[in-house]
């Protein structure tokens, strides 16, 4: 029966959402909710329940220091494995980018396996998967195995890259889902880092021995997964979609501040699970045959993901001691150093974001991530073509070439790394978002093997400097892609989102209004009453 949030009067009026109102708050509103948190949490600090959905949310990221661990380790792992497997110059950008491109099985069955078995245990599924393929390479005697493990390796983090950011703009709260959305980025540097470092630590030891122990280190990550799988909850979202009603509200008492508040936000999405499940249509035909609102949606989620890779990011990071060895360090041990400050950089900078994403909103960090990278992939061009042609000192072309290349994974890590992923969880309806959150990601994967398994390739053909050129242009493309195909979501929820979308107002830029929300609800009600209607003999206010 949908006498739940339902209301008649005299018997002939609109029938009414009651939940619509405390759906599509406004941002005053949330505040006034952010103001009673820190009262109920003695005026300061976290709310245990905030505390929760802090601890799900950075054990939900760590598969994401899996493949940050990768490609940081990989830009050292390269240099020993060529010396002590003698593999040649195409087999290197293989072995490079054929993880990317193996990610795009575990980014395209994903989804349908987070729908399938949940999210929480897709996760797990992504960590075992994994870690088999990195025991795979840490033993690996030869190129052919070693490959085998890494593409066994690339679907685990596949699978991973698509279940986090869904999972956690699940169970987060409006008001903090930007920032919370953005730890598997976090974690992607914190991995990237630890890679660097590995790299340098590890460098002293024989070719044969240091690759090894580099790669097989990245198992550990895994072992916390296990543990956070007794800590984690299952989607409320999920298992509504299950018809598990009593568990998600259980699950929502845990990361809400009331059980009053539970049952309010039960009530949404039960509302947007209901207009889902009226759909006909396999999820797969939707995405293939998408409405004009979801073509909206996947044009913004799958045009996010691609430039943030095409941009070069992941052949700055894997070919980095490459780089710097074109600008001319010739040290193995200065080269792997200065690949740390490029790991710092994109760390530090990631933390910003994390600051400003629920303040100033996704699309101005945007703006200033993909400004500052087309300069800086300008500038590492321009200095790259200078030392080459030695119209600059090498001292001078060196210092630069650092500045540029650390500067541009900062612009990257304040704006277009995050923002990508929590765009990409946030837009889709409940009823598409895992899969469409995995089409988004195959495109990321896909672009992302691409450029890194054609990057030596391109240098060779076009110099690096024409390579990070061509780089530059890409970017500045990206920042009219920003400013025609995407929306501001800050302070909106999941489902005000969906509307927003639906009622086409994202593309001239301006706010979703609860008039035009309540216009969209009233319609999808109104198709709600009839099948109740068909399905109970008209018998809806009895």
């Amino acid at each position: 029966m949908m006498a739940e949030g339902l209301g008649v009067e005299n018997g002939s009026e609109m029938v009414k959402i009651s939940t619509a109102k405390a759906k599509y708050r406004r941002v005053g509103e949330e505040e006034e909710e952010s103001l009673s948190r820190e009262k109920k949490s003695g005026g300061g600090g976290r709310s245990d329940s905030e505390k929760y959905v802090f601890l799900c949310a950075i054990f939900a990221s760590l598969n994401s220091v899996l493949l940050g661990y990768d490609v940081g380790v990989m830009s050292g792992v390269i240099l020993f494995v060529k010396a002590d497997l003698h593999i040649s110059e195409v087999q290197q950008e293989v072995l490079v980018g054929c993880l990317s491109l193996a990610s795009l099985v575990g980014s395209f069955i994903g989804g349908r396996t987070a729908d399938a078995i949940g999210r929480k245990w897709t996760i797990a599924l992504a960590a075992i998967v994994f870690q088999t393929g990195a025991a795979i390479m840490a033993f690996a005697p030869n190129f052919l195995v070693l490959m085998i493990g890494r593409l066994l390796a690339g679907v685990g983090i596949g699978f991973g890259v698509v279940i986090a950011p869904i999972y956690i703009a699940e169970i987060s709260p409006t008001i903090s889902r930007g920032s919370l959305t953005s730890f598997p980025e976090i974690f992607i540097n914190l991995g990237i880092l630890l890679g660097y470092i590995s790299n340098y630590a590890f460098s002293g030891l024989s070719a044969h021995i240091s690759w090894r122990i580099m790669l097989g280190i990245g198992i550990l990550p895994s072992v916390f997964i296990g543990f956070a799988l007794f800590v984690i909850p299952e989607s409320p979202r999920w298992l509504v979609m299950q018809k598990r009603v009593e568990e998600a509200r259980s699950v929502l008492v845990k990361i809400t501040e009331s059980e009053a508040e539970a049952d309010q936000r039960l009530a949404e999405i039960e509302v947007s699970a209901s207009v889902s499940n009226t759909e006909t249509k396999a999820v797969w035909q939707e995405l293939l045959r998408p409405s004009p609102a979801l073509s909206r949606m996947m044009i913004t989620g799958f045009g996010i993901q691609c430039f943030q890779q095409i941009t070069g990011i992941d052949a700055t990071v894997y070919y980095s001691p490459t780089i710097f060895q074109d600008a001319g360090i010739k040290s193995e041990t200065e080269n792997l150093a200065a690949t740390i400050a490029v790991g710092v950089s994109k760390t530090a900078f990631i933390l910003v974001a994390i600051f400003l994403i629920d303040k100033v909103g996704r699309k101005p960090l945007l703006y200033v991530s993909t400004i500052g990278m087309t300069a800086c992939l300008f500038g590492l061009g321009l200095s790259l073509s200078l030392l080459e042609h030695e119209l600059v000192s090498p001292k001078v072309g060196i210092s630069f070439a650092i500045l540029a290349v650390c500067s541009n994974v900062a612009f990257f890590s304040v704006g277009i790394g995050p923002v990508c992923w929590v765009l990409s969880s946030e837009i889709f309806p409940l009823r598409v978002r895992a899969q469409a959150g995995a089409l988004g990601a195959v495109g990321n994967r896909l672009s992302s093997g691409l450029v890194a398994m054609s990057f030596l390739s391109l240098t060779e053909a076009l110099s690096v400097g024409g390579t990070f050129f061509m780089f530059s242009a890409i970017s500045a493309l990206s920042v009219v892609f920003v400013y025609k195909c995407v929306p501001e979501t800050k302070g909106k929820s999941l489902e005000e989102i969906e509307m927003l979308y639906q009622s086409g107002r994202e593309w001239k830029g301006s706010e979703v209004e609860l008039g035009d929300v309540e216009h969209l609800v009233q319609k999808d009600v109104e198709h709600l009453m009839q099948k109740e209607l068909s399905s109970d003999g008209g018998s809806l206010y009895s």
